[in-house]
């Protein structure tokens, strides 16, 4: 097939679904007002729109045009529902195909009513709507009920690169990949490993927070107020390449988010891949990655004692913590491998080629 993608080529999983569909031989075109910070498959051609922001959104829409009906693509395959889904519609005859991702259904149609109904308009021009997870699929038929199915592909995981390594000892090292930004709870995790280190046996503990974001300099004024700045180690961003050593350096992960927004937790599953227990906030789609009680554990939200409870169960029992680990992982092979979704995400695109030749 040749497919144009429309989404933003800074994304590390626009990167994958684009590297992973040139894999499978199809031909594969970007269409994005974004930079790319890594470096794509030489066989993905990437055309960079001339206007950026909000407005290049309605901006691009004549270069878009005249580039999708020259290249007249089998499909169309739109990331993020609100911005890229309000570029992609009807720019050839091609089906359109649109992946809602998190913000663009849950924080976008809220700013406002004119927000509420470009979102809906975008959802309603799609041929296929596909969701990370079954929550945000609820969240995208609610708001937009006309819609006769929404298909749930996650984001997935190479099993292959995300896989457990021997540990000589146990450090009692608990942490998160994230950026550190409010929304995810990353407070809330230093005020629980806090209350962690008061617990019998975790004096040795440390926190590992790999990530950089706004929040960061607020971050560590909190560690030095809770007095265990020394035991917290902010290690900064680092490649998604990279992500899978950081992983093995852990003990336990952990993601405290606090934003329904958390549509999937394609962290927790790199994680839980890694052979990691995990514990969880309940919101968004984290709670639908992890198995209460057998893969991880689920904490309510903004509940740091809670959090931390579940950080001490865990460290302190390597065997539960080690049969969490091999649930985890053997969960990810079953649902989430990085293939299977990539077949999964190909299928809805053929299918909605299928019905547009059928109409």
């Amino acid at each position: 097939m040749r497919l144009l993608l429309v989404a933003a080529a800074n994304s590390v999983h626009t990167r994958r679904w684009a590297s992973a569909f040139a894999e499978r031989g199809h031909e594969v075109h970007l269409l994005t007002q974004h930079a790319a910070v890594a470096s794509y498959p030489a066989d993905v051609r990437i055309h960079r729109l001339p206007h950026r922001g909000g407005l290049g959104y309605f901006l691009n829409r004549g270069a878009a045009m005249r580039l999708a009906r020259s290249l007249q693509p089998d499909a169309i395959n739109a990331h993020y529902a609100s911005g890229y889904g309000t570029l992609a519609p009807r720019l050839a005859s091609a089906p359109l195909i649109l992946n809602v991702w998190g913000s663009d259904v849950y924080e976008f149609p809220e700013t406002s009513s004119l927000h509420r109904w470009l979102l809906r308009r975008n959802l309603e021009r799609a041929d296929a709507v596909v969701s990370t997870s079954e929550v945000m699929a609820e969240r995208t038929r609610a708001i937009c009920p006309e819609l006769s199915e929404v298909n749930v592909v996650p984001f997935g995981v190479d099993a292959g690169v995300f896989s457990p390594a021997p540990k000589a000892d146990v450090q009692r090292v608990v942490g998160t990949v994230k950026t550190l930004a409010p929304k995810y709870g990353i407070d809330t995790l230093i005020e629980a490993f806090a209350l962690l280190k008061r617990m019998d046996g975790m004096a040795g503990a440390r926190l590992r927070l790999v990530g950089d974001g706004p929040s960061r300099a607020d971050l560590e004024a909190l560690a030095v107020r809770r007095g265990i700045r020394d035991h917290v180690d902010f290690i900064g961003p680092v490649p998604h390449d990279r992500v899978p050593e950081e992983l093995r350096r852990l003990d336990v992960y952990v993601a405290l988010s606090r934003a329904d927004s958390e549509s999937f937790g394609v962290a927790v599953i790199e994680a839980s891949a890694c052979g990691l227990a995990v514990v969880v906030s309940h919101v968004g789609g984290l709670p639908e990655v992890v198995e209460n009680g057998k893969t991880g554990l689920v904490v309510p939200k903004e509940d740091a004692a809670s959090a931390a409870a579940a950080m001490a169960a865990l460290l302190g029992d390597e065997e539960r913590r080690a049969a969490m680990g091999a649930a985890g992982r053997a969960r990810v092979l079953e649902k989430y491998e990085w293939r299977s979704c990539v077949d999964r995400q190909l299928a809805v695109i053929k299918s909605a080629i299928d019905k547009r030749a059928r109409s």
